[in-house]
């Protein structure tokens, strides 16, 4: 039961914080609007009359503490996450909450499970960071190839976008992750993170139809090198890039999205192709949809419902392929007509290489 279960929001006013609030709304819970930002947060409280809006600057316990008082659970959707998630985890622990994010920012969620995995598996709290198209999905998808597999040689998980116009929030997150790395880039390789300054290759991807074939650039790192090695034995883990994504995403003057239909999505979609090899076997997962931003919401929503109806394996911090039945999560996400998927699709021996 969700009906009228509240759910503050941190991060409201943001680009993915909007999704999850209409979406929460669409599931019948409650949002709370809060923030750092108090002019957004009543220009956002216009737009949904008879929401409490809770100001609360990320540096200041006690605000944090009323945001989310009363609350069921929080989700933070205001990166970079670098900043935000200690402080409101650490809120969501002293309010006795389950905490979800929608990090994509690789060190701060390394640093939610290094910092917290303890104090909040002896809470029997759940933290779930990184619940969005960047290191949920991916996750989700190689767990539900895998599974009752825990173990395999190497993942690779291959983002076919058909371009990325990035939100302000992913420019700063970026931006700060690449100050944390002093410039240097990051890949997963056995059995940990490592910093390198090598040129990023470029390969071609045998995305499935309808996309088919395309250029990708190969060890452009995302979240994913955090969540599947958090819960699954997998010494390699690498995922690629569409060209076009990534010359969007770290081009300049790439404009922000832009709203083409009435949910607010861009014309942006996405086909991820996951491949799990285990000696000489292999297996795949896929999944498509429009607009990794918009996506991001189900994905965050779903978790907060399944946390809060007691549909979870496990507690502490968890990924999302740790913490629900993979396949089960996937299928929802389908019949709701979110993305589609399916896993089992025959894969190309070059998928990889």
């Amino acid at each position: 039961m969700t009906a009228g279960q509240t759910v503050t929001v941190y991060g409201a006013y943001g680009h993915t914080g909007r999704f999850v609030v209409a979406h929460l709304r669409e599931r019948g819970f409650v949002p709370v609007l809060a923030g750092r930002d108090r002019d957004k947060l009543a220009a956002l409280a216009e737009e949904h009359p008879g929401l409490d809006t809770r100001p609360a600057p990320v540096d200041d316990p006690a605000a944090l503490d009323r945001a989310l008082a009363g609350a069921d659970a929080v989700v933070n959707c205001a990166g970079p996450f670098a900043t935000t998630a200690g402080p409101v985890i650490e809120a969501a622990l002293r309010a006795g909450i389950p905490y979800v994010d929608v990090a994509a920012e690789i060190e701060a969620n390394a640093d939610t499970f290094a910092r917290f995995a303890g104090r909040a598996k002896a809470a029997d709290a759940v933290v779930l960071p990184a619940m969005a198209f960047y290191g949920g999905l991916g996750d989700l998808l190689t767990t539900a190839a895998l599974g009752d597999r825990t173990t395999a040689d190497e993942a690779h998980i291959a983002y076919g976008l058909s371009g990325w116009e990035p939100t302000e929030g992913t420019r700063l997150a970026g931006k700060v992750s690449a100050e944390r790395r002093g410039g240097r880039r990051v890949r997963f390789a056995d059995g940990r993170l490592e910093y390198h300054t090598d040129e990023l290759p470029t390969l071609t991807w045998p995305f499935p139809e309808p996309m088919g074939p395309r250029t990708v650039v190969g060890e452009f790192t995302m979240a994913d090198v955090v969540t599947l090695p958090s819960h699954l034995s997998v010494p390699t883990v690498r995922t690629y890039m569409s060209t076009e994504a990534a010359g969007g995403v770290t081009g300049a003057r790439t404009p922000a999205p832009t709203a083409v239909d009435e949910r607010g999505r861009s014309a942006q979609t996405f086909l991820v192709d996951v491949v799990v090899r285990s000696g000489g076997t292999e297996r795949r997962a896929v999944a498509t949809g429009q607009d990794i931003y918009a996506v991001t919401a189900p994905l965050a929503v779903e978790a907060v419902h399944r946390i809060l109806t007691g549909r979870t394996r496990t507690t502490g911090v968890a990924s999302a392929g740790a913490l629900f039945d993979a396949a089960d999560f996937l299928r929802s996400l389908a019949a709701a007509g979110h993305l589609t998927w399916e896993t089992d699709v025959a894969a190309s021996p070059s998928a990889g290489a």
